[in-house]
């Protein structure tokens, strides 16, 4: 018999694949044995070209922060997940979900469970826009993320065109067969000479075509080609055609720039705020090449720090205290002014000052449980100059290593201590409720 025969086969092209941060691709079965997931040779090679086009995208991201290309001796070549986490869709159909590895207690939580919080992140961290987050979460196990989000923007776009699109003056120049407005007499002499039935003119047009239809009409288009939802498809076609008198963006800077977000225009910026994600890439990261992939991904450090600072400022809401996030107050020398410190968390009270500081790492049971001695430094640091009674390092919670007691405390034995904290991110919205009842405390009393 084979010995090949009972490996798993391989994911076919215009698949749907999902992995966790740091898992492994690759294109031979064997490398089912070491936990990777194989996917079909063409795909495989269109994933390590997108990478490797991408190394020096001009956007400070290169190719090795995202997925890593390497080779593993009787298995050939491998793609690694880093830590970004979202979607990457190719031009023949098979889409890649990267989920965030999440733990709760000793348990590596489900996929299904951790696309949720992933989500929870997302909307609490605001880089989707939170009042489109109804119903869709609850339907994270039976729909890919980037169905999710695509969903999302045809909620509020359906609102849009419920409402009515705005509509606005637009100067129109051009030779026609009929008189209004000014005539242009240089170019009627010039075009129509021969043509006394015609008249070179020019108009303000009250039509729909402005810049912010145009941004959600190039939108509507972009997705009608990336989504695979049915149902997604069918709406977003229904939506093309509302918009049908607008014209896709040409110049969408130019547009971009030409927006005016006053009281009559609010009802568009959660929906531009979702055009800016797919168009353009504040939080998103779109790639380009020659493979076509289009990707949405998201810096799970990133996320993590966000997330945690805007549910400490939501629990730490007090009128004596004050939470800053990403405090640039100190440098570590003033003489010259160099090496500015910019930690994470800062919270003060009138008892005192914390500082936190968030790492999005796994650490484990070795020396130090593997914390970089460049983070022990930074968290001296920030001890010294801010004065503060005790500094945080958050890491999210992990198996064993997150359960230890005592907790994991240095004390410099020159005012300085530094506390590890590991955050359950299972608990979504209770993750840090000990943790800032613990500085509540600290800064209050």
């Amino acid at each position: 018999m084979n010995a090949r025969a009972n490996l798993p086969h391989k994911n076919r092209k215009g698949a749907d694949i999902t992995l966790k941060e740091y898992g492994t691709l690759c294109r031979n079965p064997a490398g089912a044995a070491y936990g990777y997931q194989c996917i079909d040779e063409s795909v495989f090679d269109r994933l390590e070209r997108f990478i490797l086009e991408n190394r020096a995208d001009g956007k400070g991201t290169e190719a090795l922060e995202l997925m890593t290309v390497a080779s593993r001796k009787g298995i050939g070549k491998i793609i690694s997940a880093k830590n970004y986490v979202g979607v990457i869709a190719m031009a023949e159909g098979t889409r890649i979900e990267i989920l965030p590895k999440v733990y709760t207690g000793n348990v590596e939580i489900s996929m299904l469970e951790t696309k949720r919080i992933f989500l929870h992140m997302l909307k609490t961290i605001g880089d989707i826009p939170g009042k489109v987050f109804r119903h869709t979460d609850l339907d994270a196990g039976k729909n890919h993320i980037l169905d999710l989000f695509i969903r999302m923007f045809i909620d509020e776009a359906v609102i849009l065109v419920k409402r009515g699109l705005k509509s606005d003056y637009r100067e129109h120049r051009d030779n026609e067969t009929f008189y209004k407005g000014k005539l242009r007499f240089a170019e009627h002499i010039k075009h129509n000479a021969a043509h006394k039935e015609r008249f070179y003119i020019e108009f303000d047009e009250f039509n729909v075509d402005r810049p912010e239809n145009r941004l959600v009409k190039t939108t509507i288009e972009l997705l009608k080609k990336m989504s695979r939802s049915p149902g997604n498809r069918k709406d977003l076609h229904i939506l093309s055609a509302a918009f049908d008198q607008v014209e896709i963006s040409e110049q969408p800077e130019k547009d971009w720039a030409g927006i005016s977000l006053d009281r009559t225009t609010q009802e568009y910026r959660t929906l531009l705020e979702w055009c800016r994600l797919f168009l353009s890439g504040l939080s998103f990261t779109p790639f380009k090449g020659e493979n076509k992939a289009y990707a949405l991904l998201f810096p799970m450090e990133k996320i993590y720090e966000r997330y945690v600072a805007k549910q400490l400022k939501k629990r730490l809401s007090h009128p004596d205290i004050r939470v800053k996030t990403q405090d640039r107050t100190h440098r570590l020398f003033q003489t010259p002014a160099r090496f500015q410190l910019k930690p994470d968390i800062v919270a003060q009270g009138p008892a005192g000052v914390a500082v936190l500081d968030t790492k999005w790492k796994i650490l484990s049971q070795v020396k130090d449980y593997g914390i970089s001695q460049a983070d022990m430094y930074q968290a001296y640091a920030y001890g010294k100059k801010y004065g503060a009674g005790r500094v945080y390092l958050l890491y999210p919670g992990v198996p064993r290593v997150s359960e230890l007691e005592p907790p994991i405390v240095y004390d410099s034995g020159d005012g300085v201590e530094v506390r590890v904290v590991f955050l359950d991110l299972g608990l979504r919205t209770d993750c840090v409720s000990e943790l800032a009842e613990e500085l509540r405390h600290l800064v209050l009393t």
